[in-house]
């Protein structure tokens, strides 16, 4: 069972910054123009924190589902 941990979810104009507290790993996503219902990674952390209470897998996972929340309930997608 994966550990339970807090993301960070941030909007920065129009970005999505997602981050796990205490460790490296950090995500961006953006609404690209030509693709308005979705959302891209722009950039993220590339390596694994050894000391991470997760995986950059699983971190990359609970990231997506966060920052399409965010998303959602500030109408960037449906």
């Amino acid at each position: 069972m994966a550990a339970k941990v807090g993301l960070s979810v941030a909007v920065r104009g129009d970005d999505i910054v997602v981050t796990l507290p205490g460790t490296t790993y950090v995500v961006t996503y953006y609404r690209a123009t030509a693709f308005p219902q979705q959302l891209l990674t722009k950039s993220h952390s590339g390596r694994e924190d050894e000391d991470a209470p997760i995986t950059q897998a699983e971190f990359h996972a609970r990231a997506w589902k966060a920052a399409s929340h965010k998303a959602r309930a500030l109408g960037w997608i449906v």
